[in-house]
């Protein structure tokens, strides 16, 4: 169960989220989590790209400023981690991680794709099985971690997902987790395709909502 102090302003109570976006990134990773999240952003949400430096540059050359520290992660409601084409080299690099106090017991955790190999470094995992990419698999296994061939499995507060277009699935479950399904089923309905709303939403909503208490989901 998710538990934390609440904080309210006008009316909302706040909720603070961390993106977890390195040197390298993937920009689907982090961007499509970000506008999807946002949609609660007039419910007290605070979405922030959060980086280990001032600048960090996708793995296309797309250079972004960190709206927040990595520390910001430590306090957050909510860190998703993202994945990107230097995951391996900051899984061993201290002097990034030892910046990082996550807590599963009061804080929601997801990954994308190589995101749960930091997961499985910093021991946030525990004996969970995940998912990730087909090209991190070796390298979440070689971590002691067994790797689901699924978009997306989660367990009590941590969740993680395979494939880039599966971060909207990890959106969908910290909304639905926090908020209720119908507050996940109205952000998706924003980001659908013309035509192609029920489909998108009914689906996405099939895969994340088996993992979440229905009592939380109500």
């Amino acid at each position: 169960m998710f538990t934390r102090s609440v904080r309210r302003k006008n009316g909302f109570e706040v909720m603070d989220l961390a993106i977890l976006t390195f040197e390298g990134f993937n920009e689907l990773d982090s961007f499509i989590a970000l506008g999807i999240l946002n949609r609660m952003k007039t419910k007290g949400w605070n979405v922030q790209i959060t980086c280990p430096s001032a600048t960090v540059t996708s793995m296309n050359g797309v250079v972004v400023e960190a709206q927040q520290p990595l520390e910001f992660a430590n306090e957050a409601d909510v860190v998703l981690f993202g994945s990107g084409i230097y995951t391996r080299d900051i899984a061993k690099d201290e002097a990034i991680l030892d910046r990082l106090r996550i807590d599963t017991s009061k804080q929601l955790v997801g990954a994308q794709c190589s995101g749960t190999l930091l997961l499985a470094t910093l021991g946030l995992l525990g004996d969970l099985p995940a998912c990730t990419d087909l090209t991190t698999k070796p390298w979440v296994i070689d971590a002691g971690v067994t790797v689901l061939n699924q978009p997306f499995v989660a367990k009590d507060n941590v969740a993680t997902a395979g494939g880039c277009l599966a971060s909207q699935y990890l959106a969908s479950w910290v909304i639905a987790k926090l908020a209720g399904v119908e507050a996940a089923h109205a952000a998706l309905s924003y980001v659908a395709p013309v035509g192609e709303r029920d489909r998108l939403t009914t689906h996405a909503l099939s895969v994340v909502v088996p993992f979440i208490d229905q009592q939380e989901a109500a």
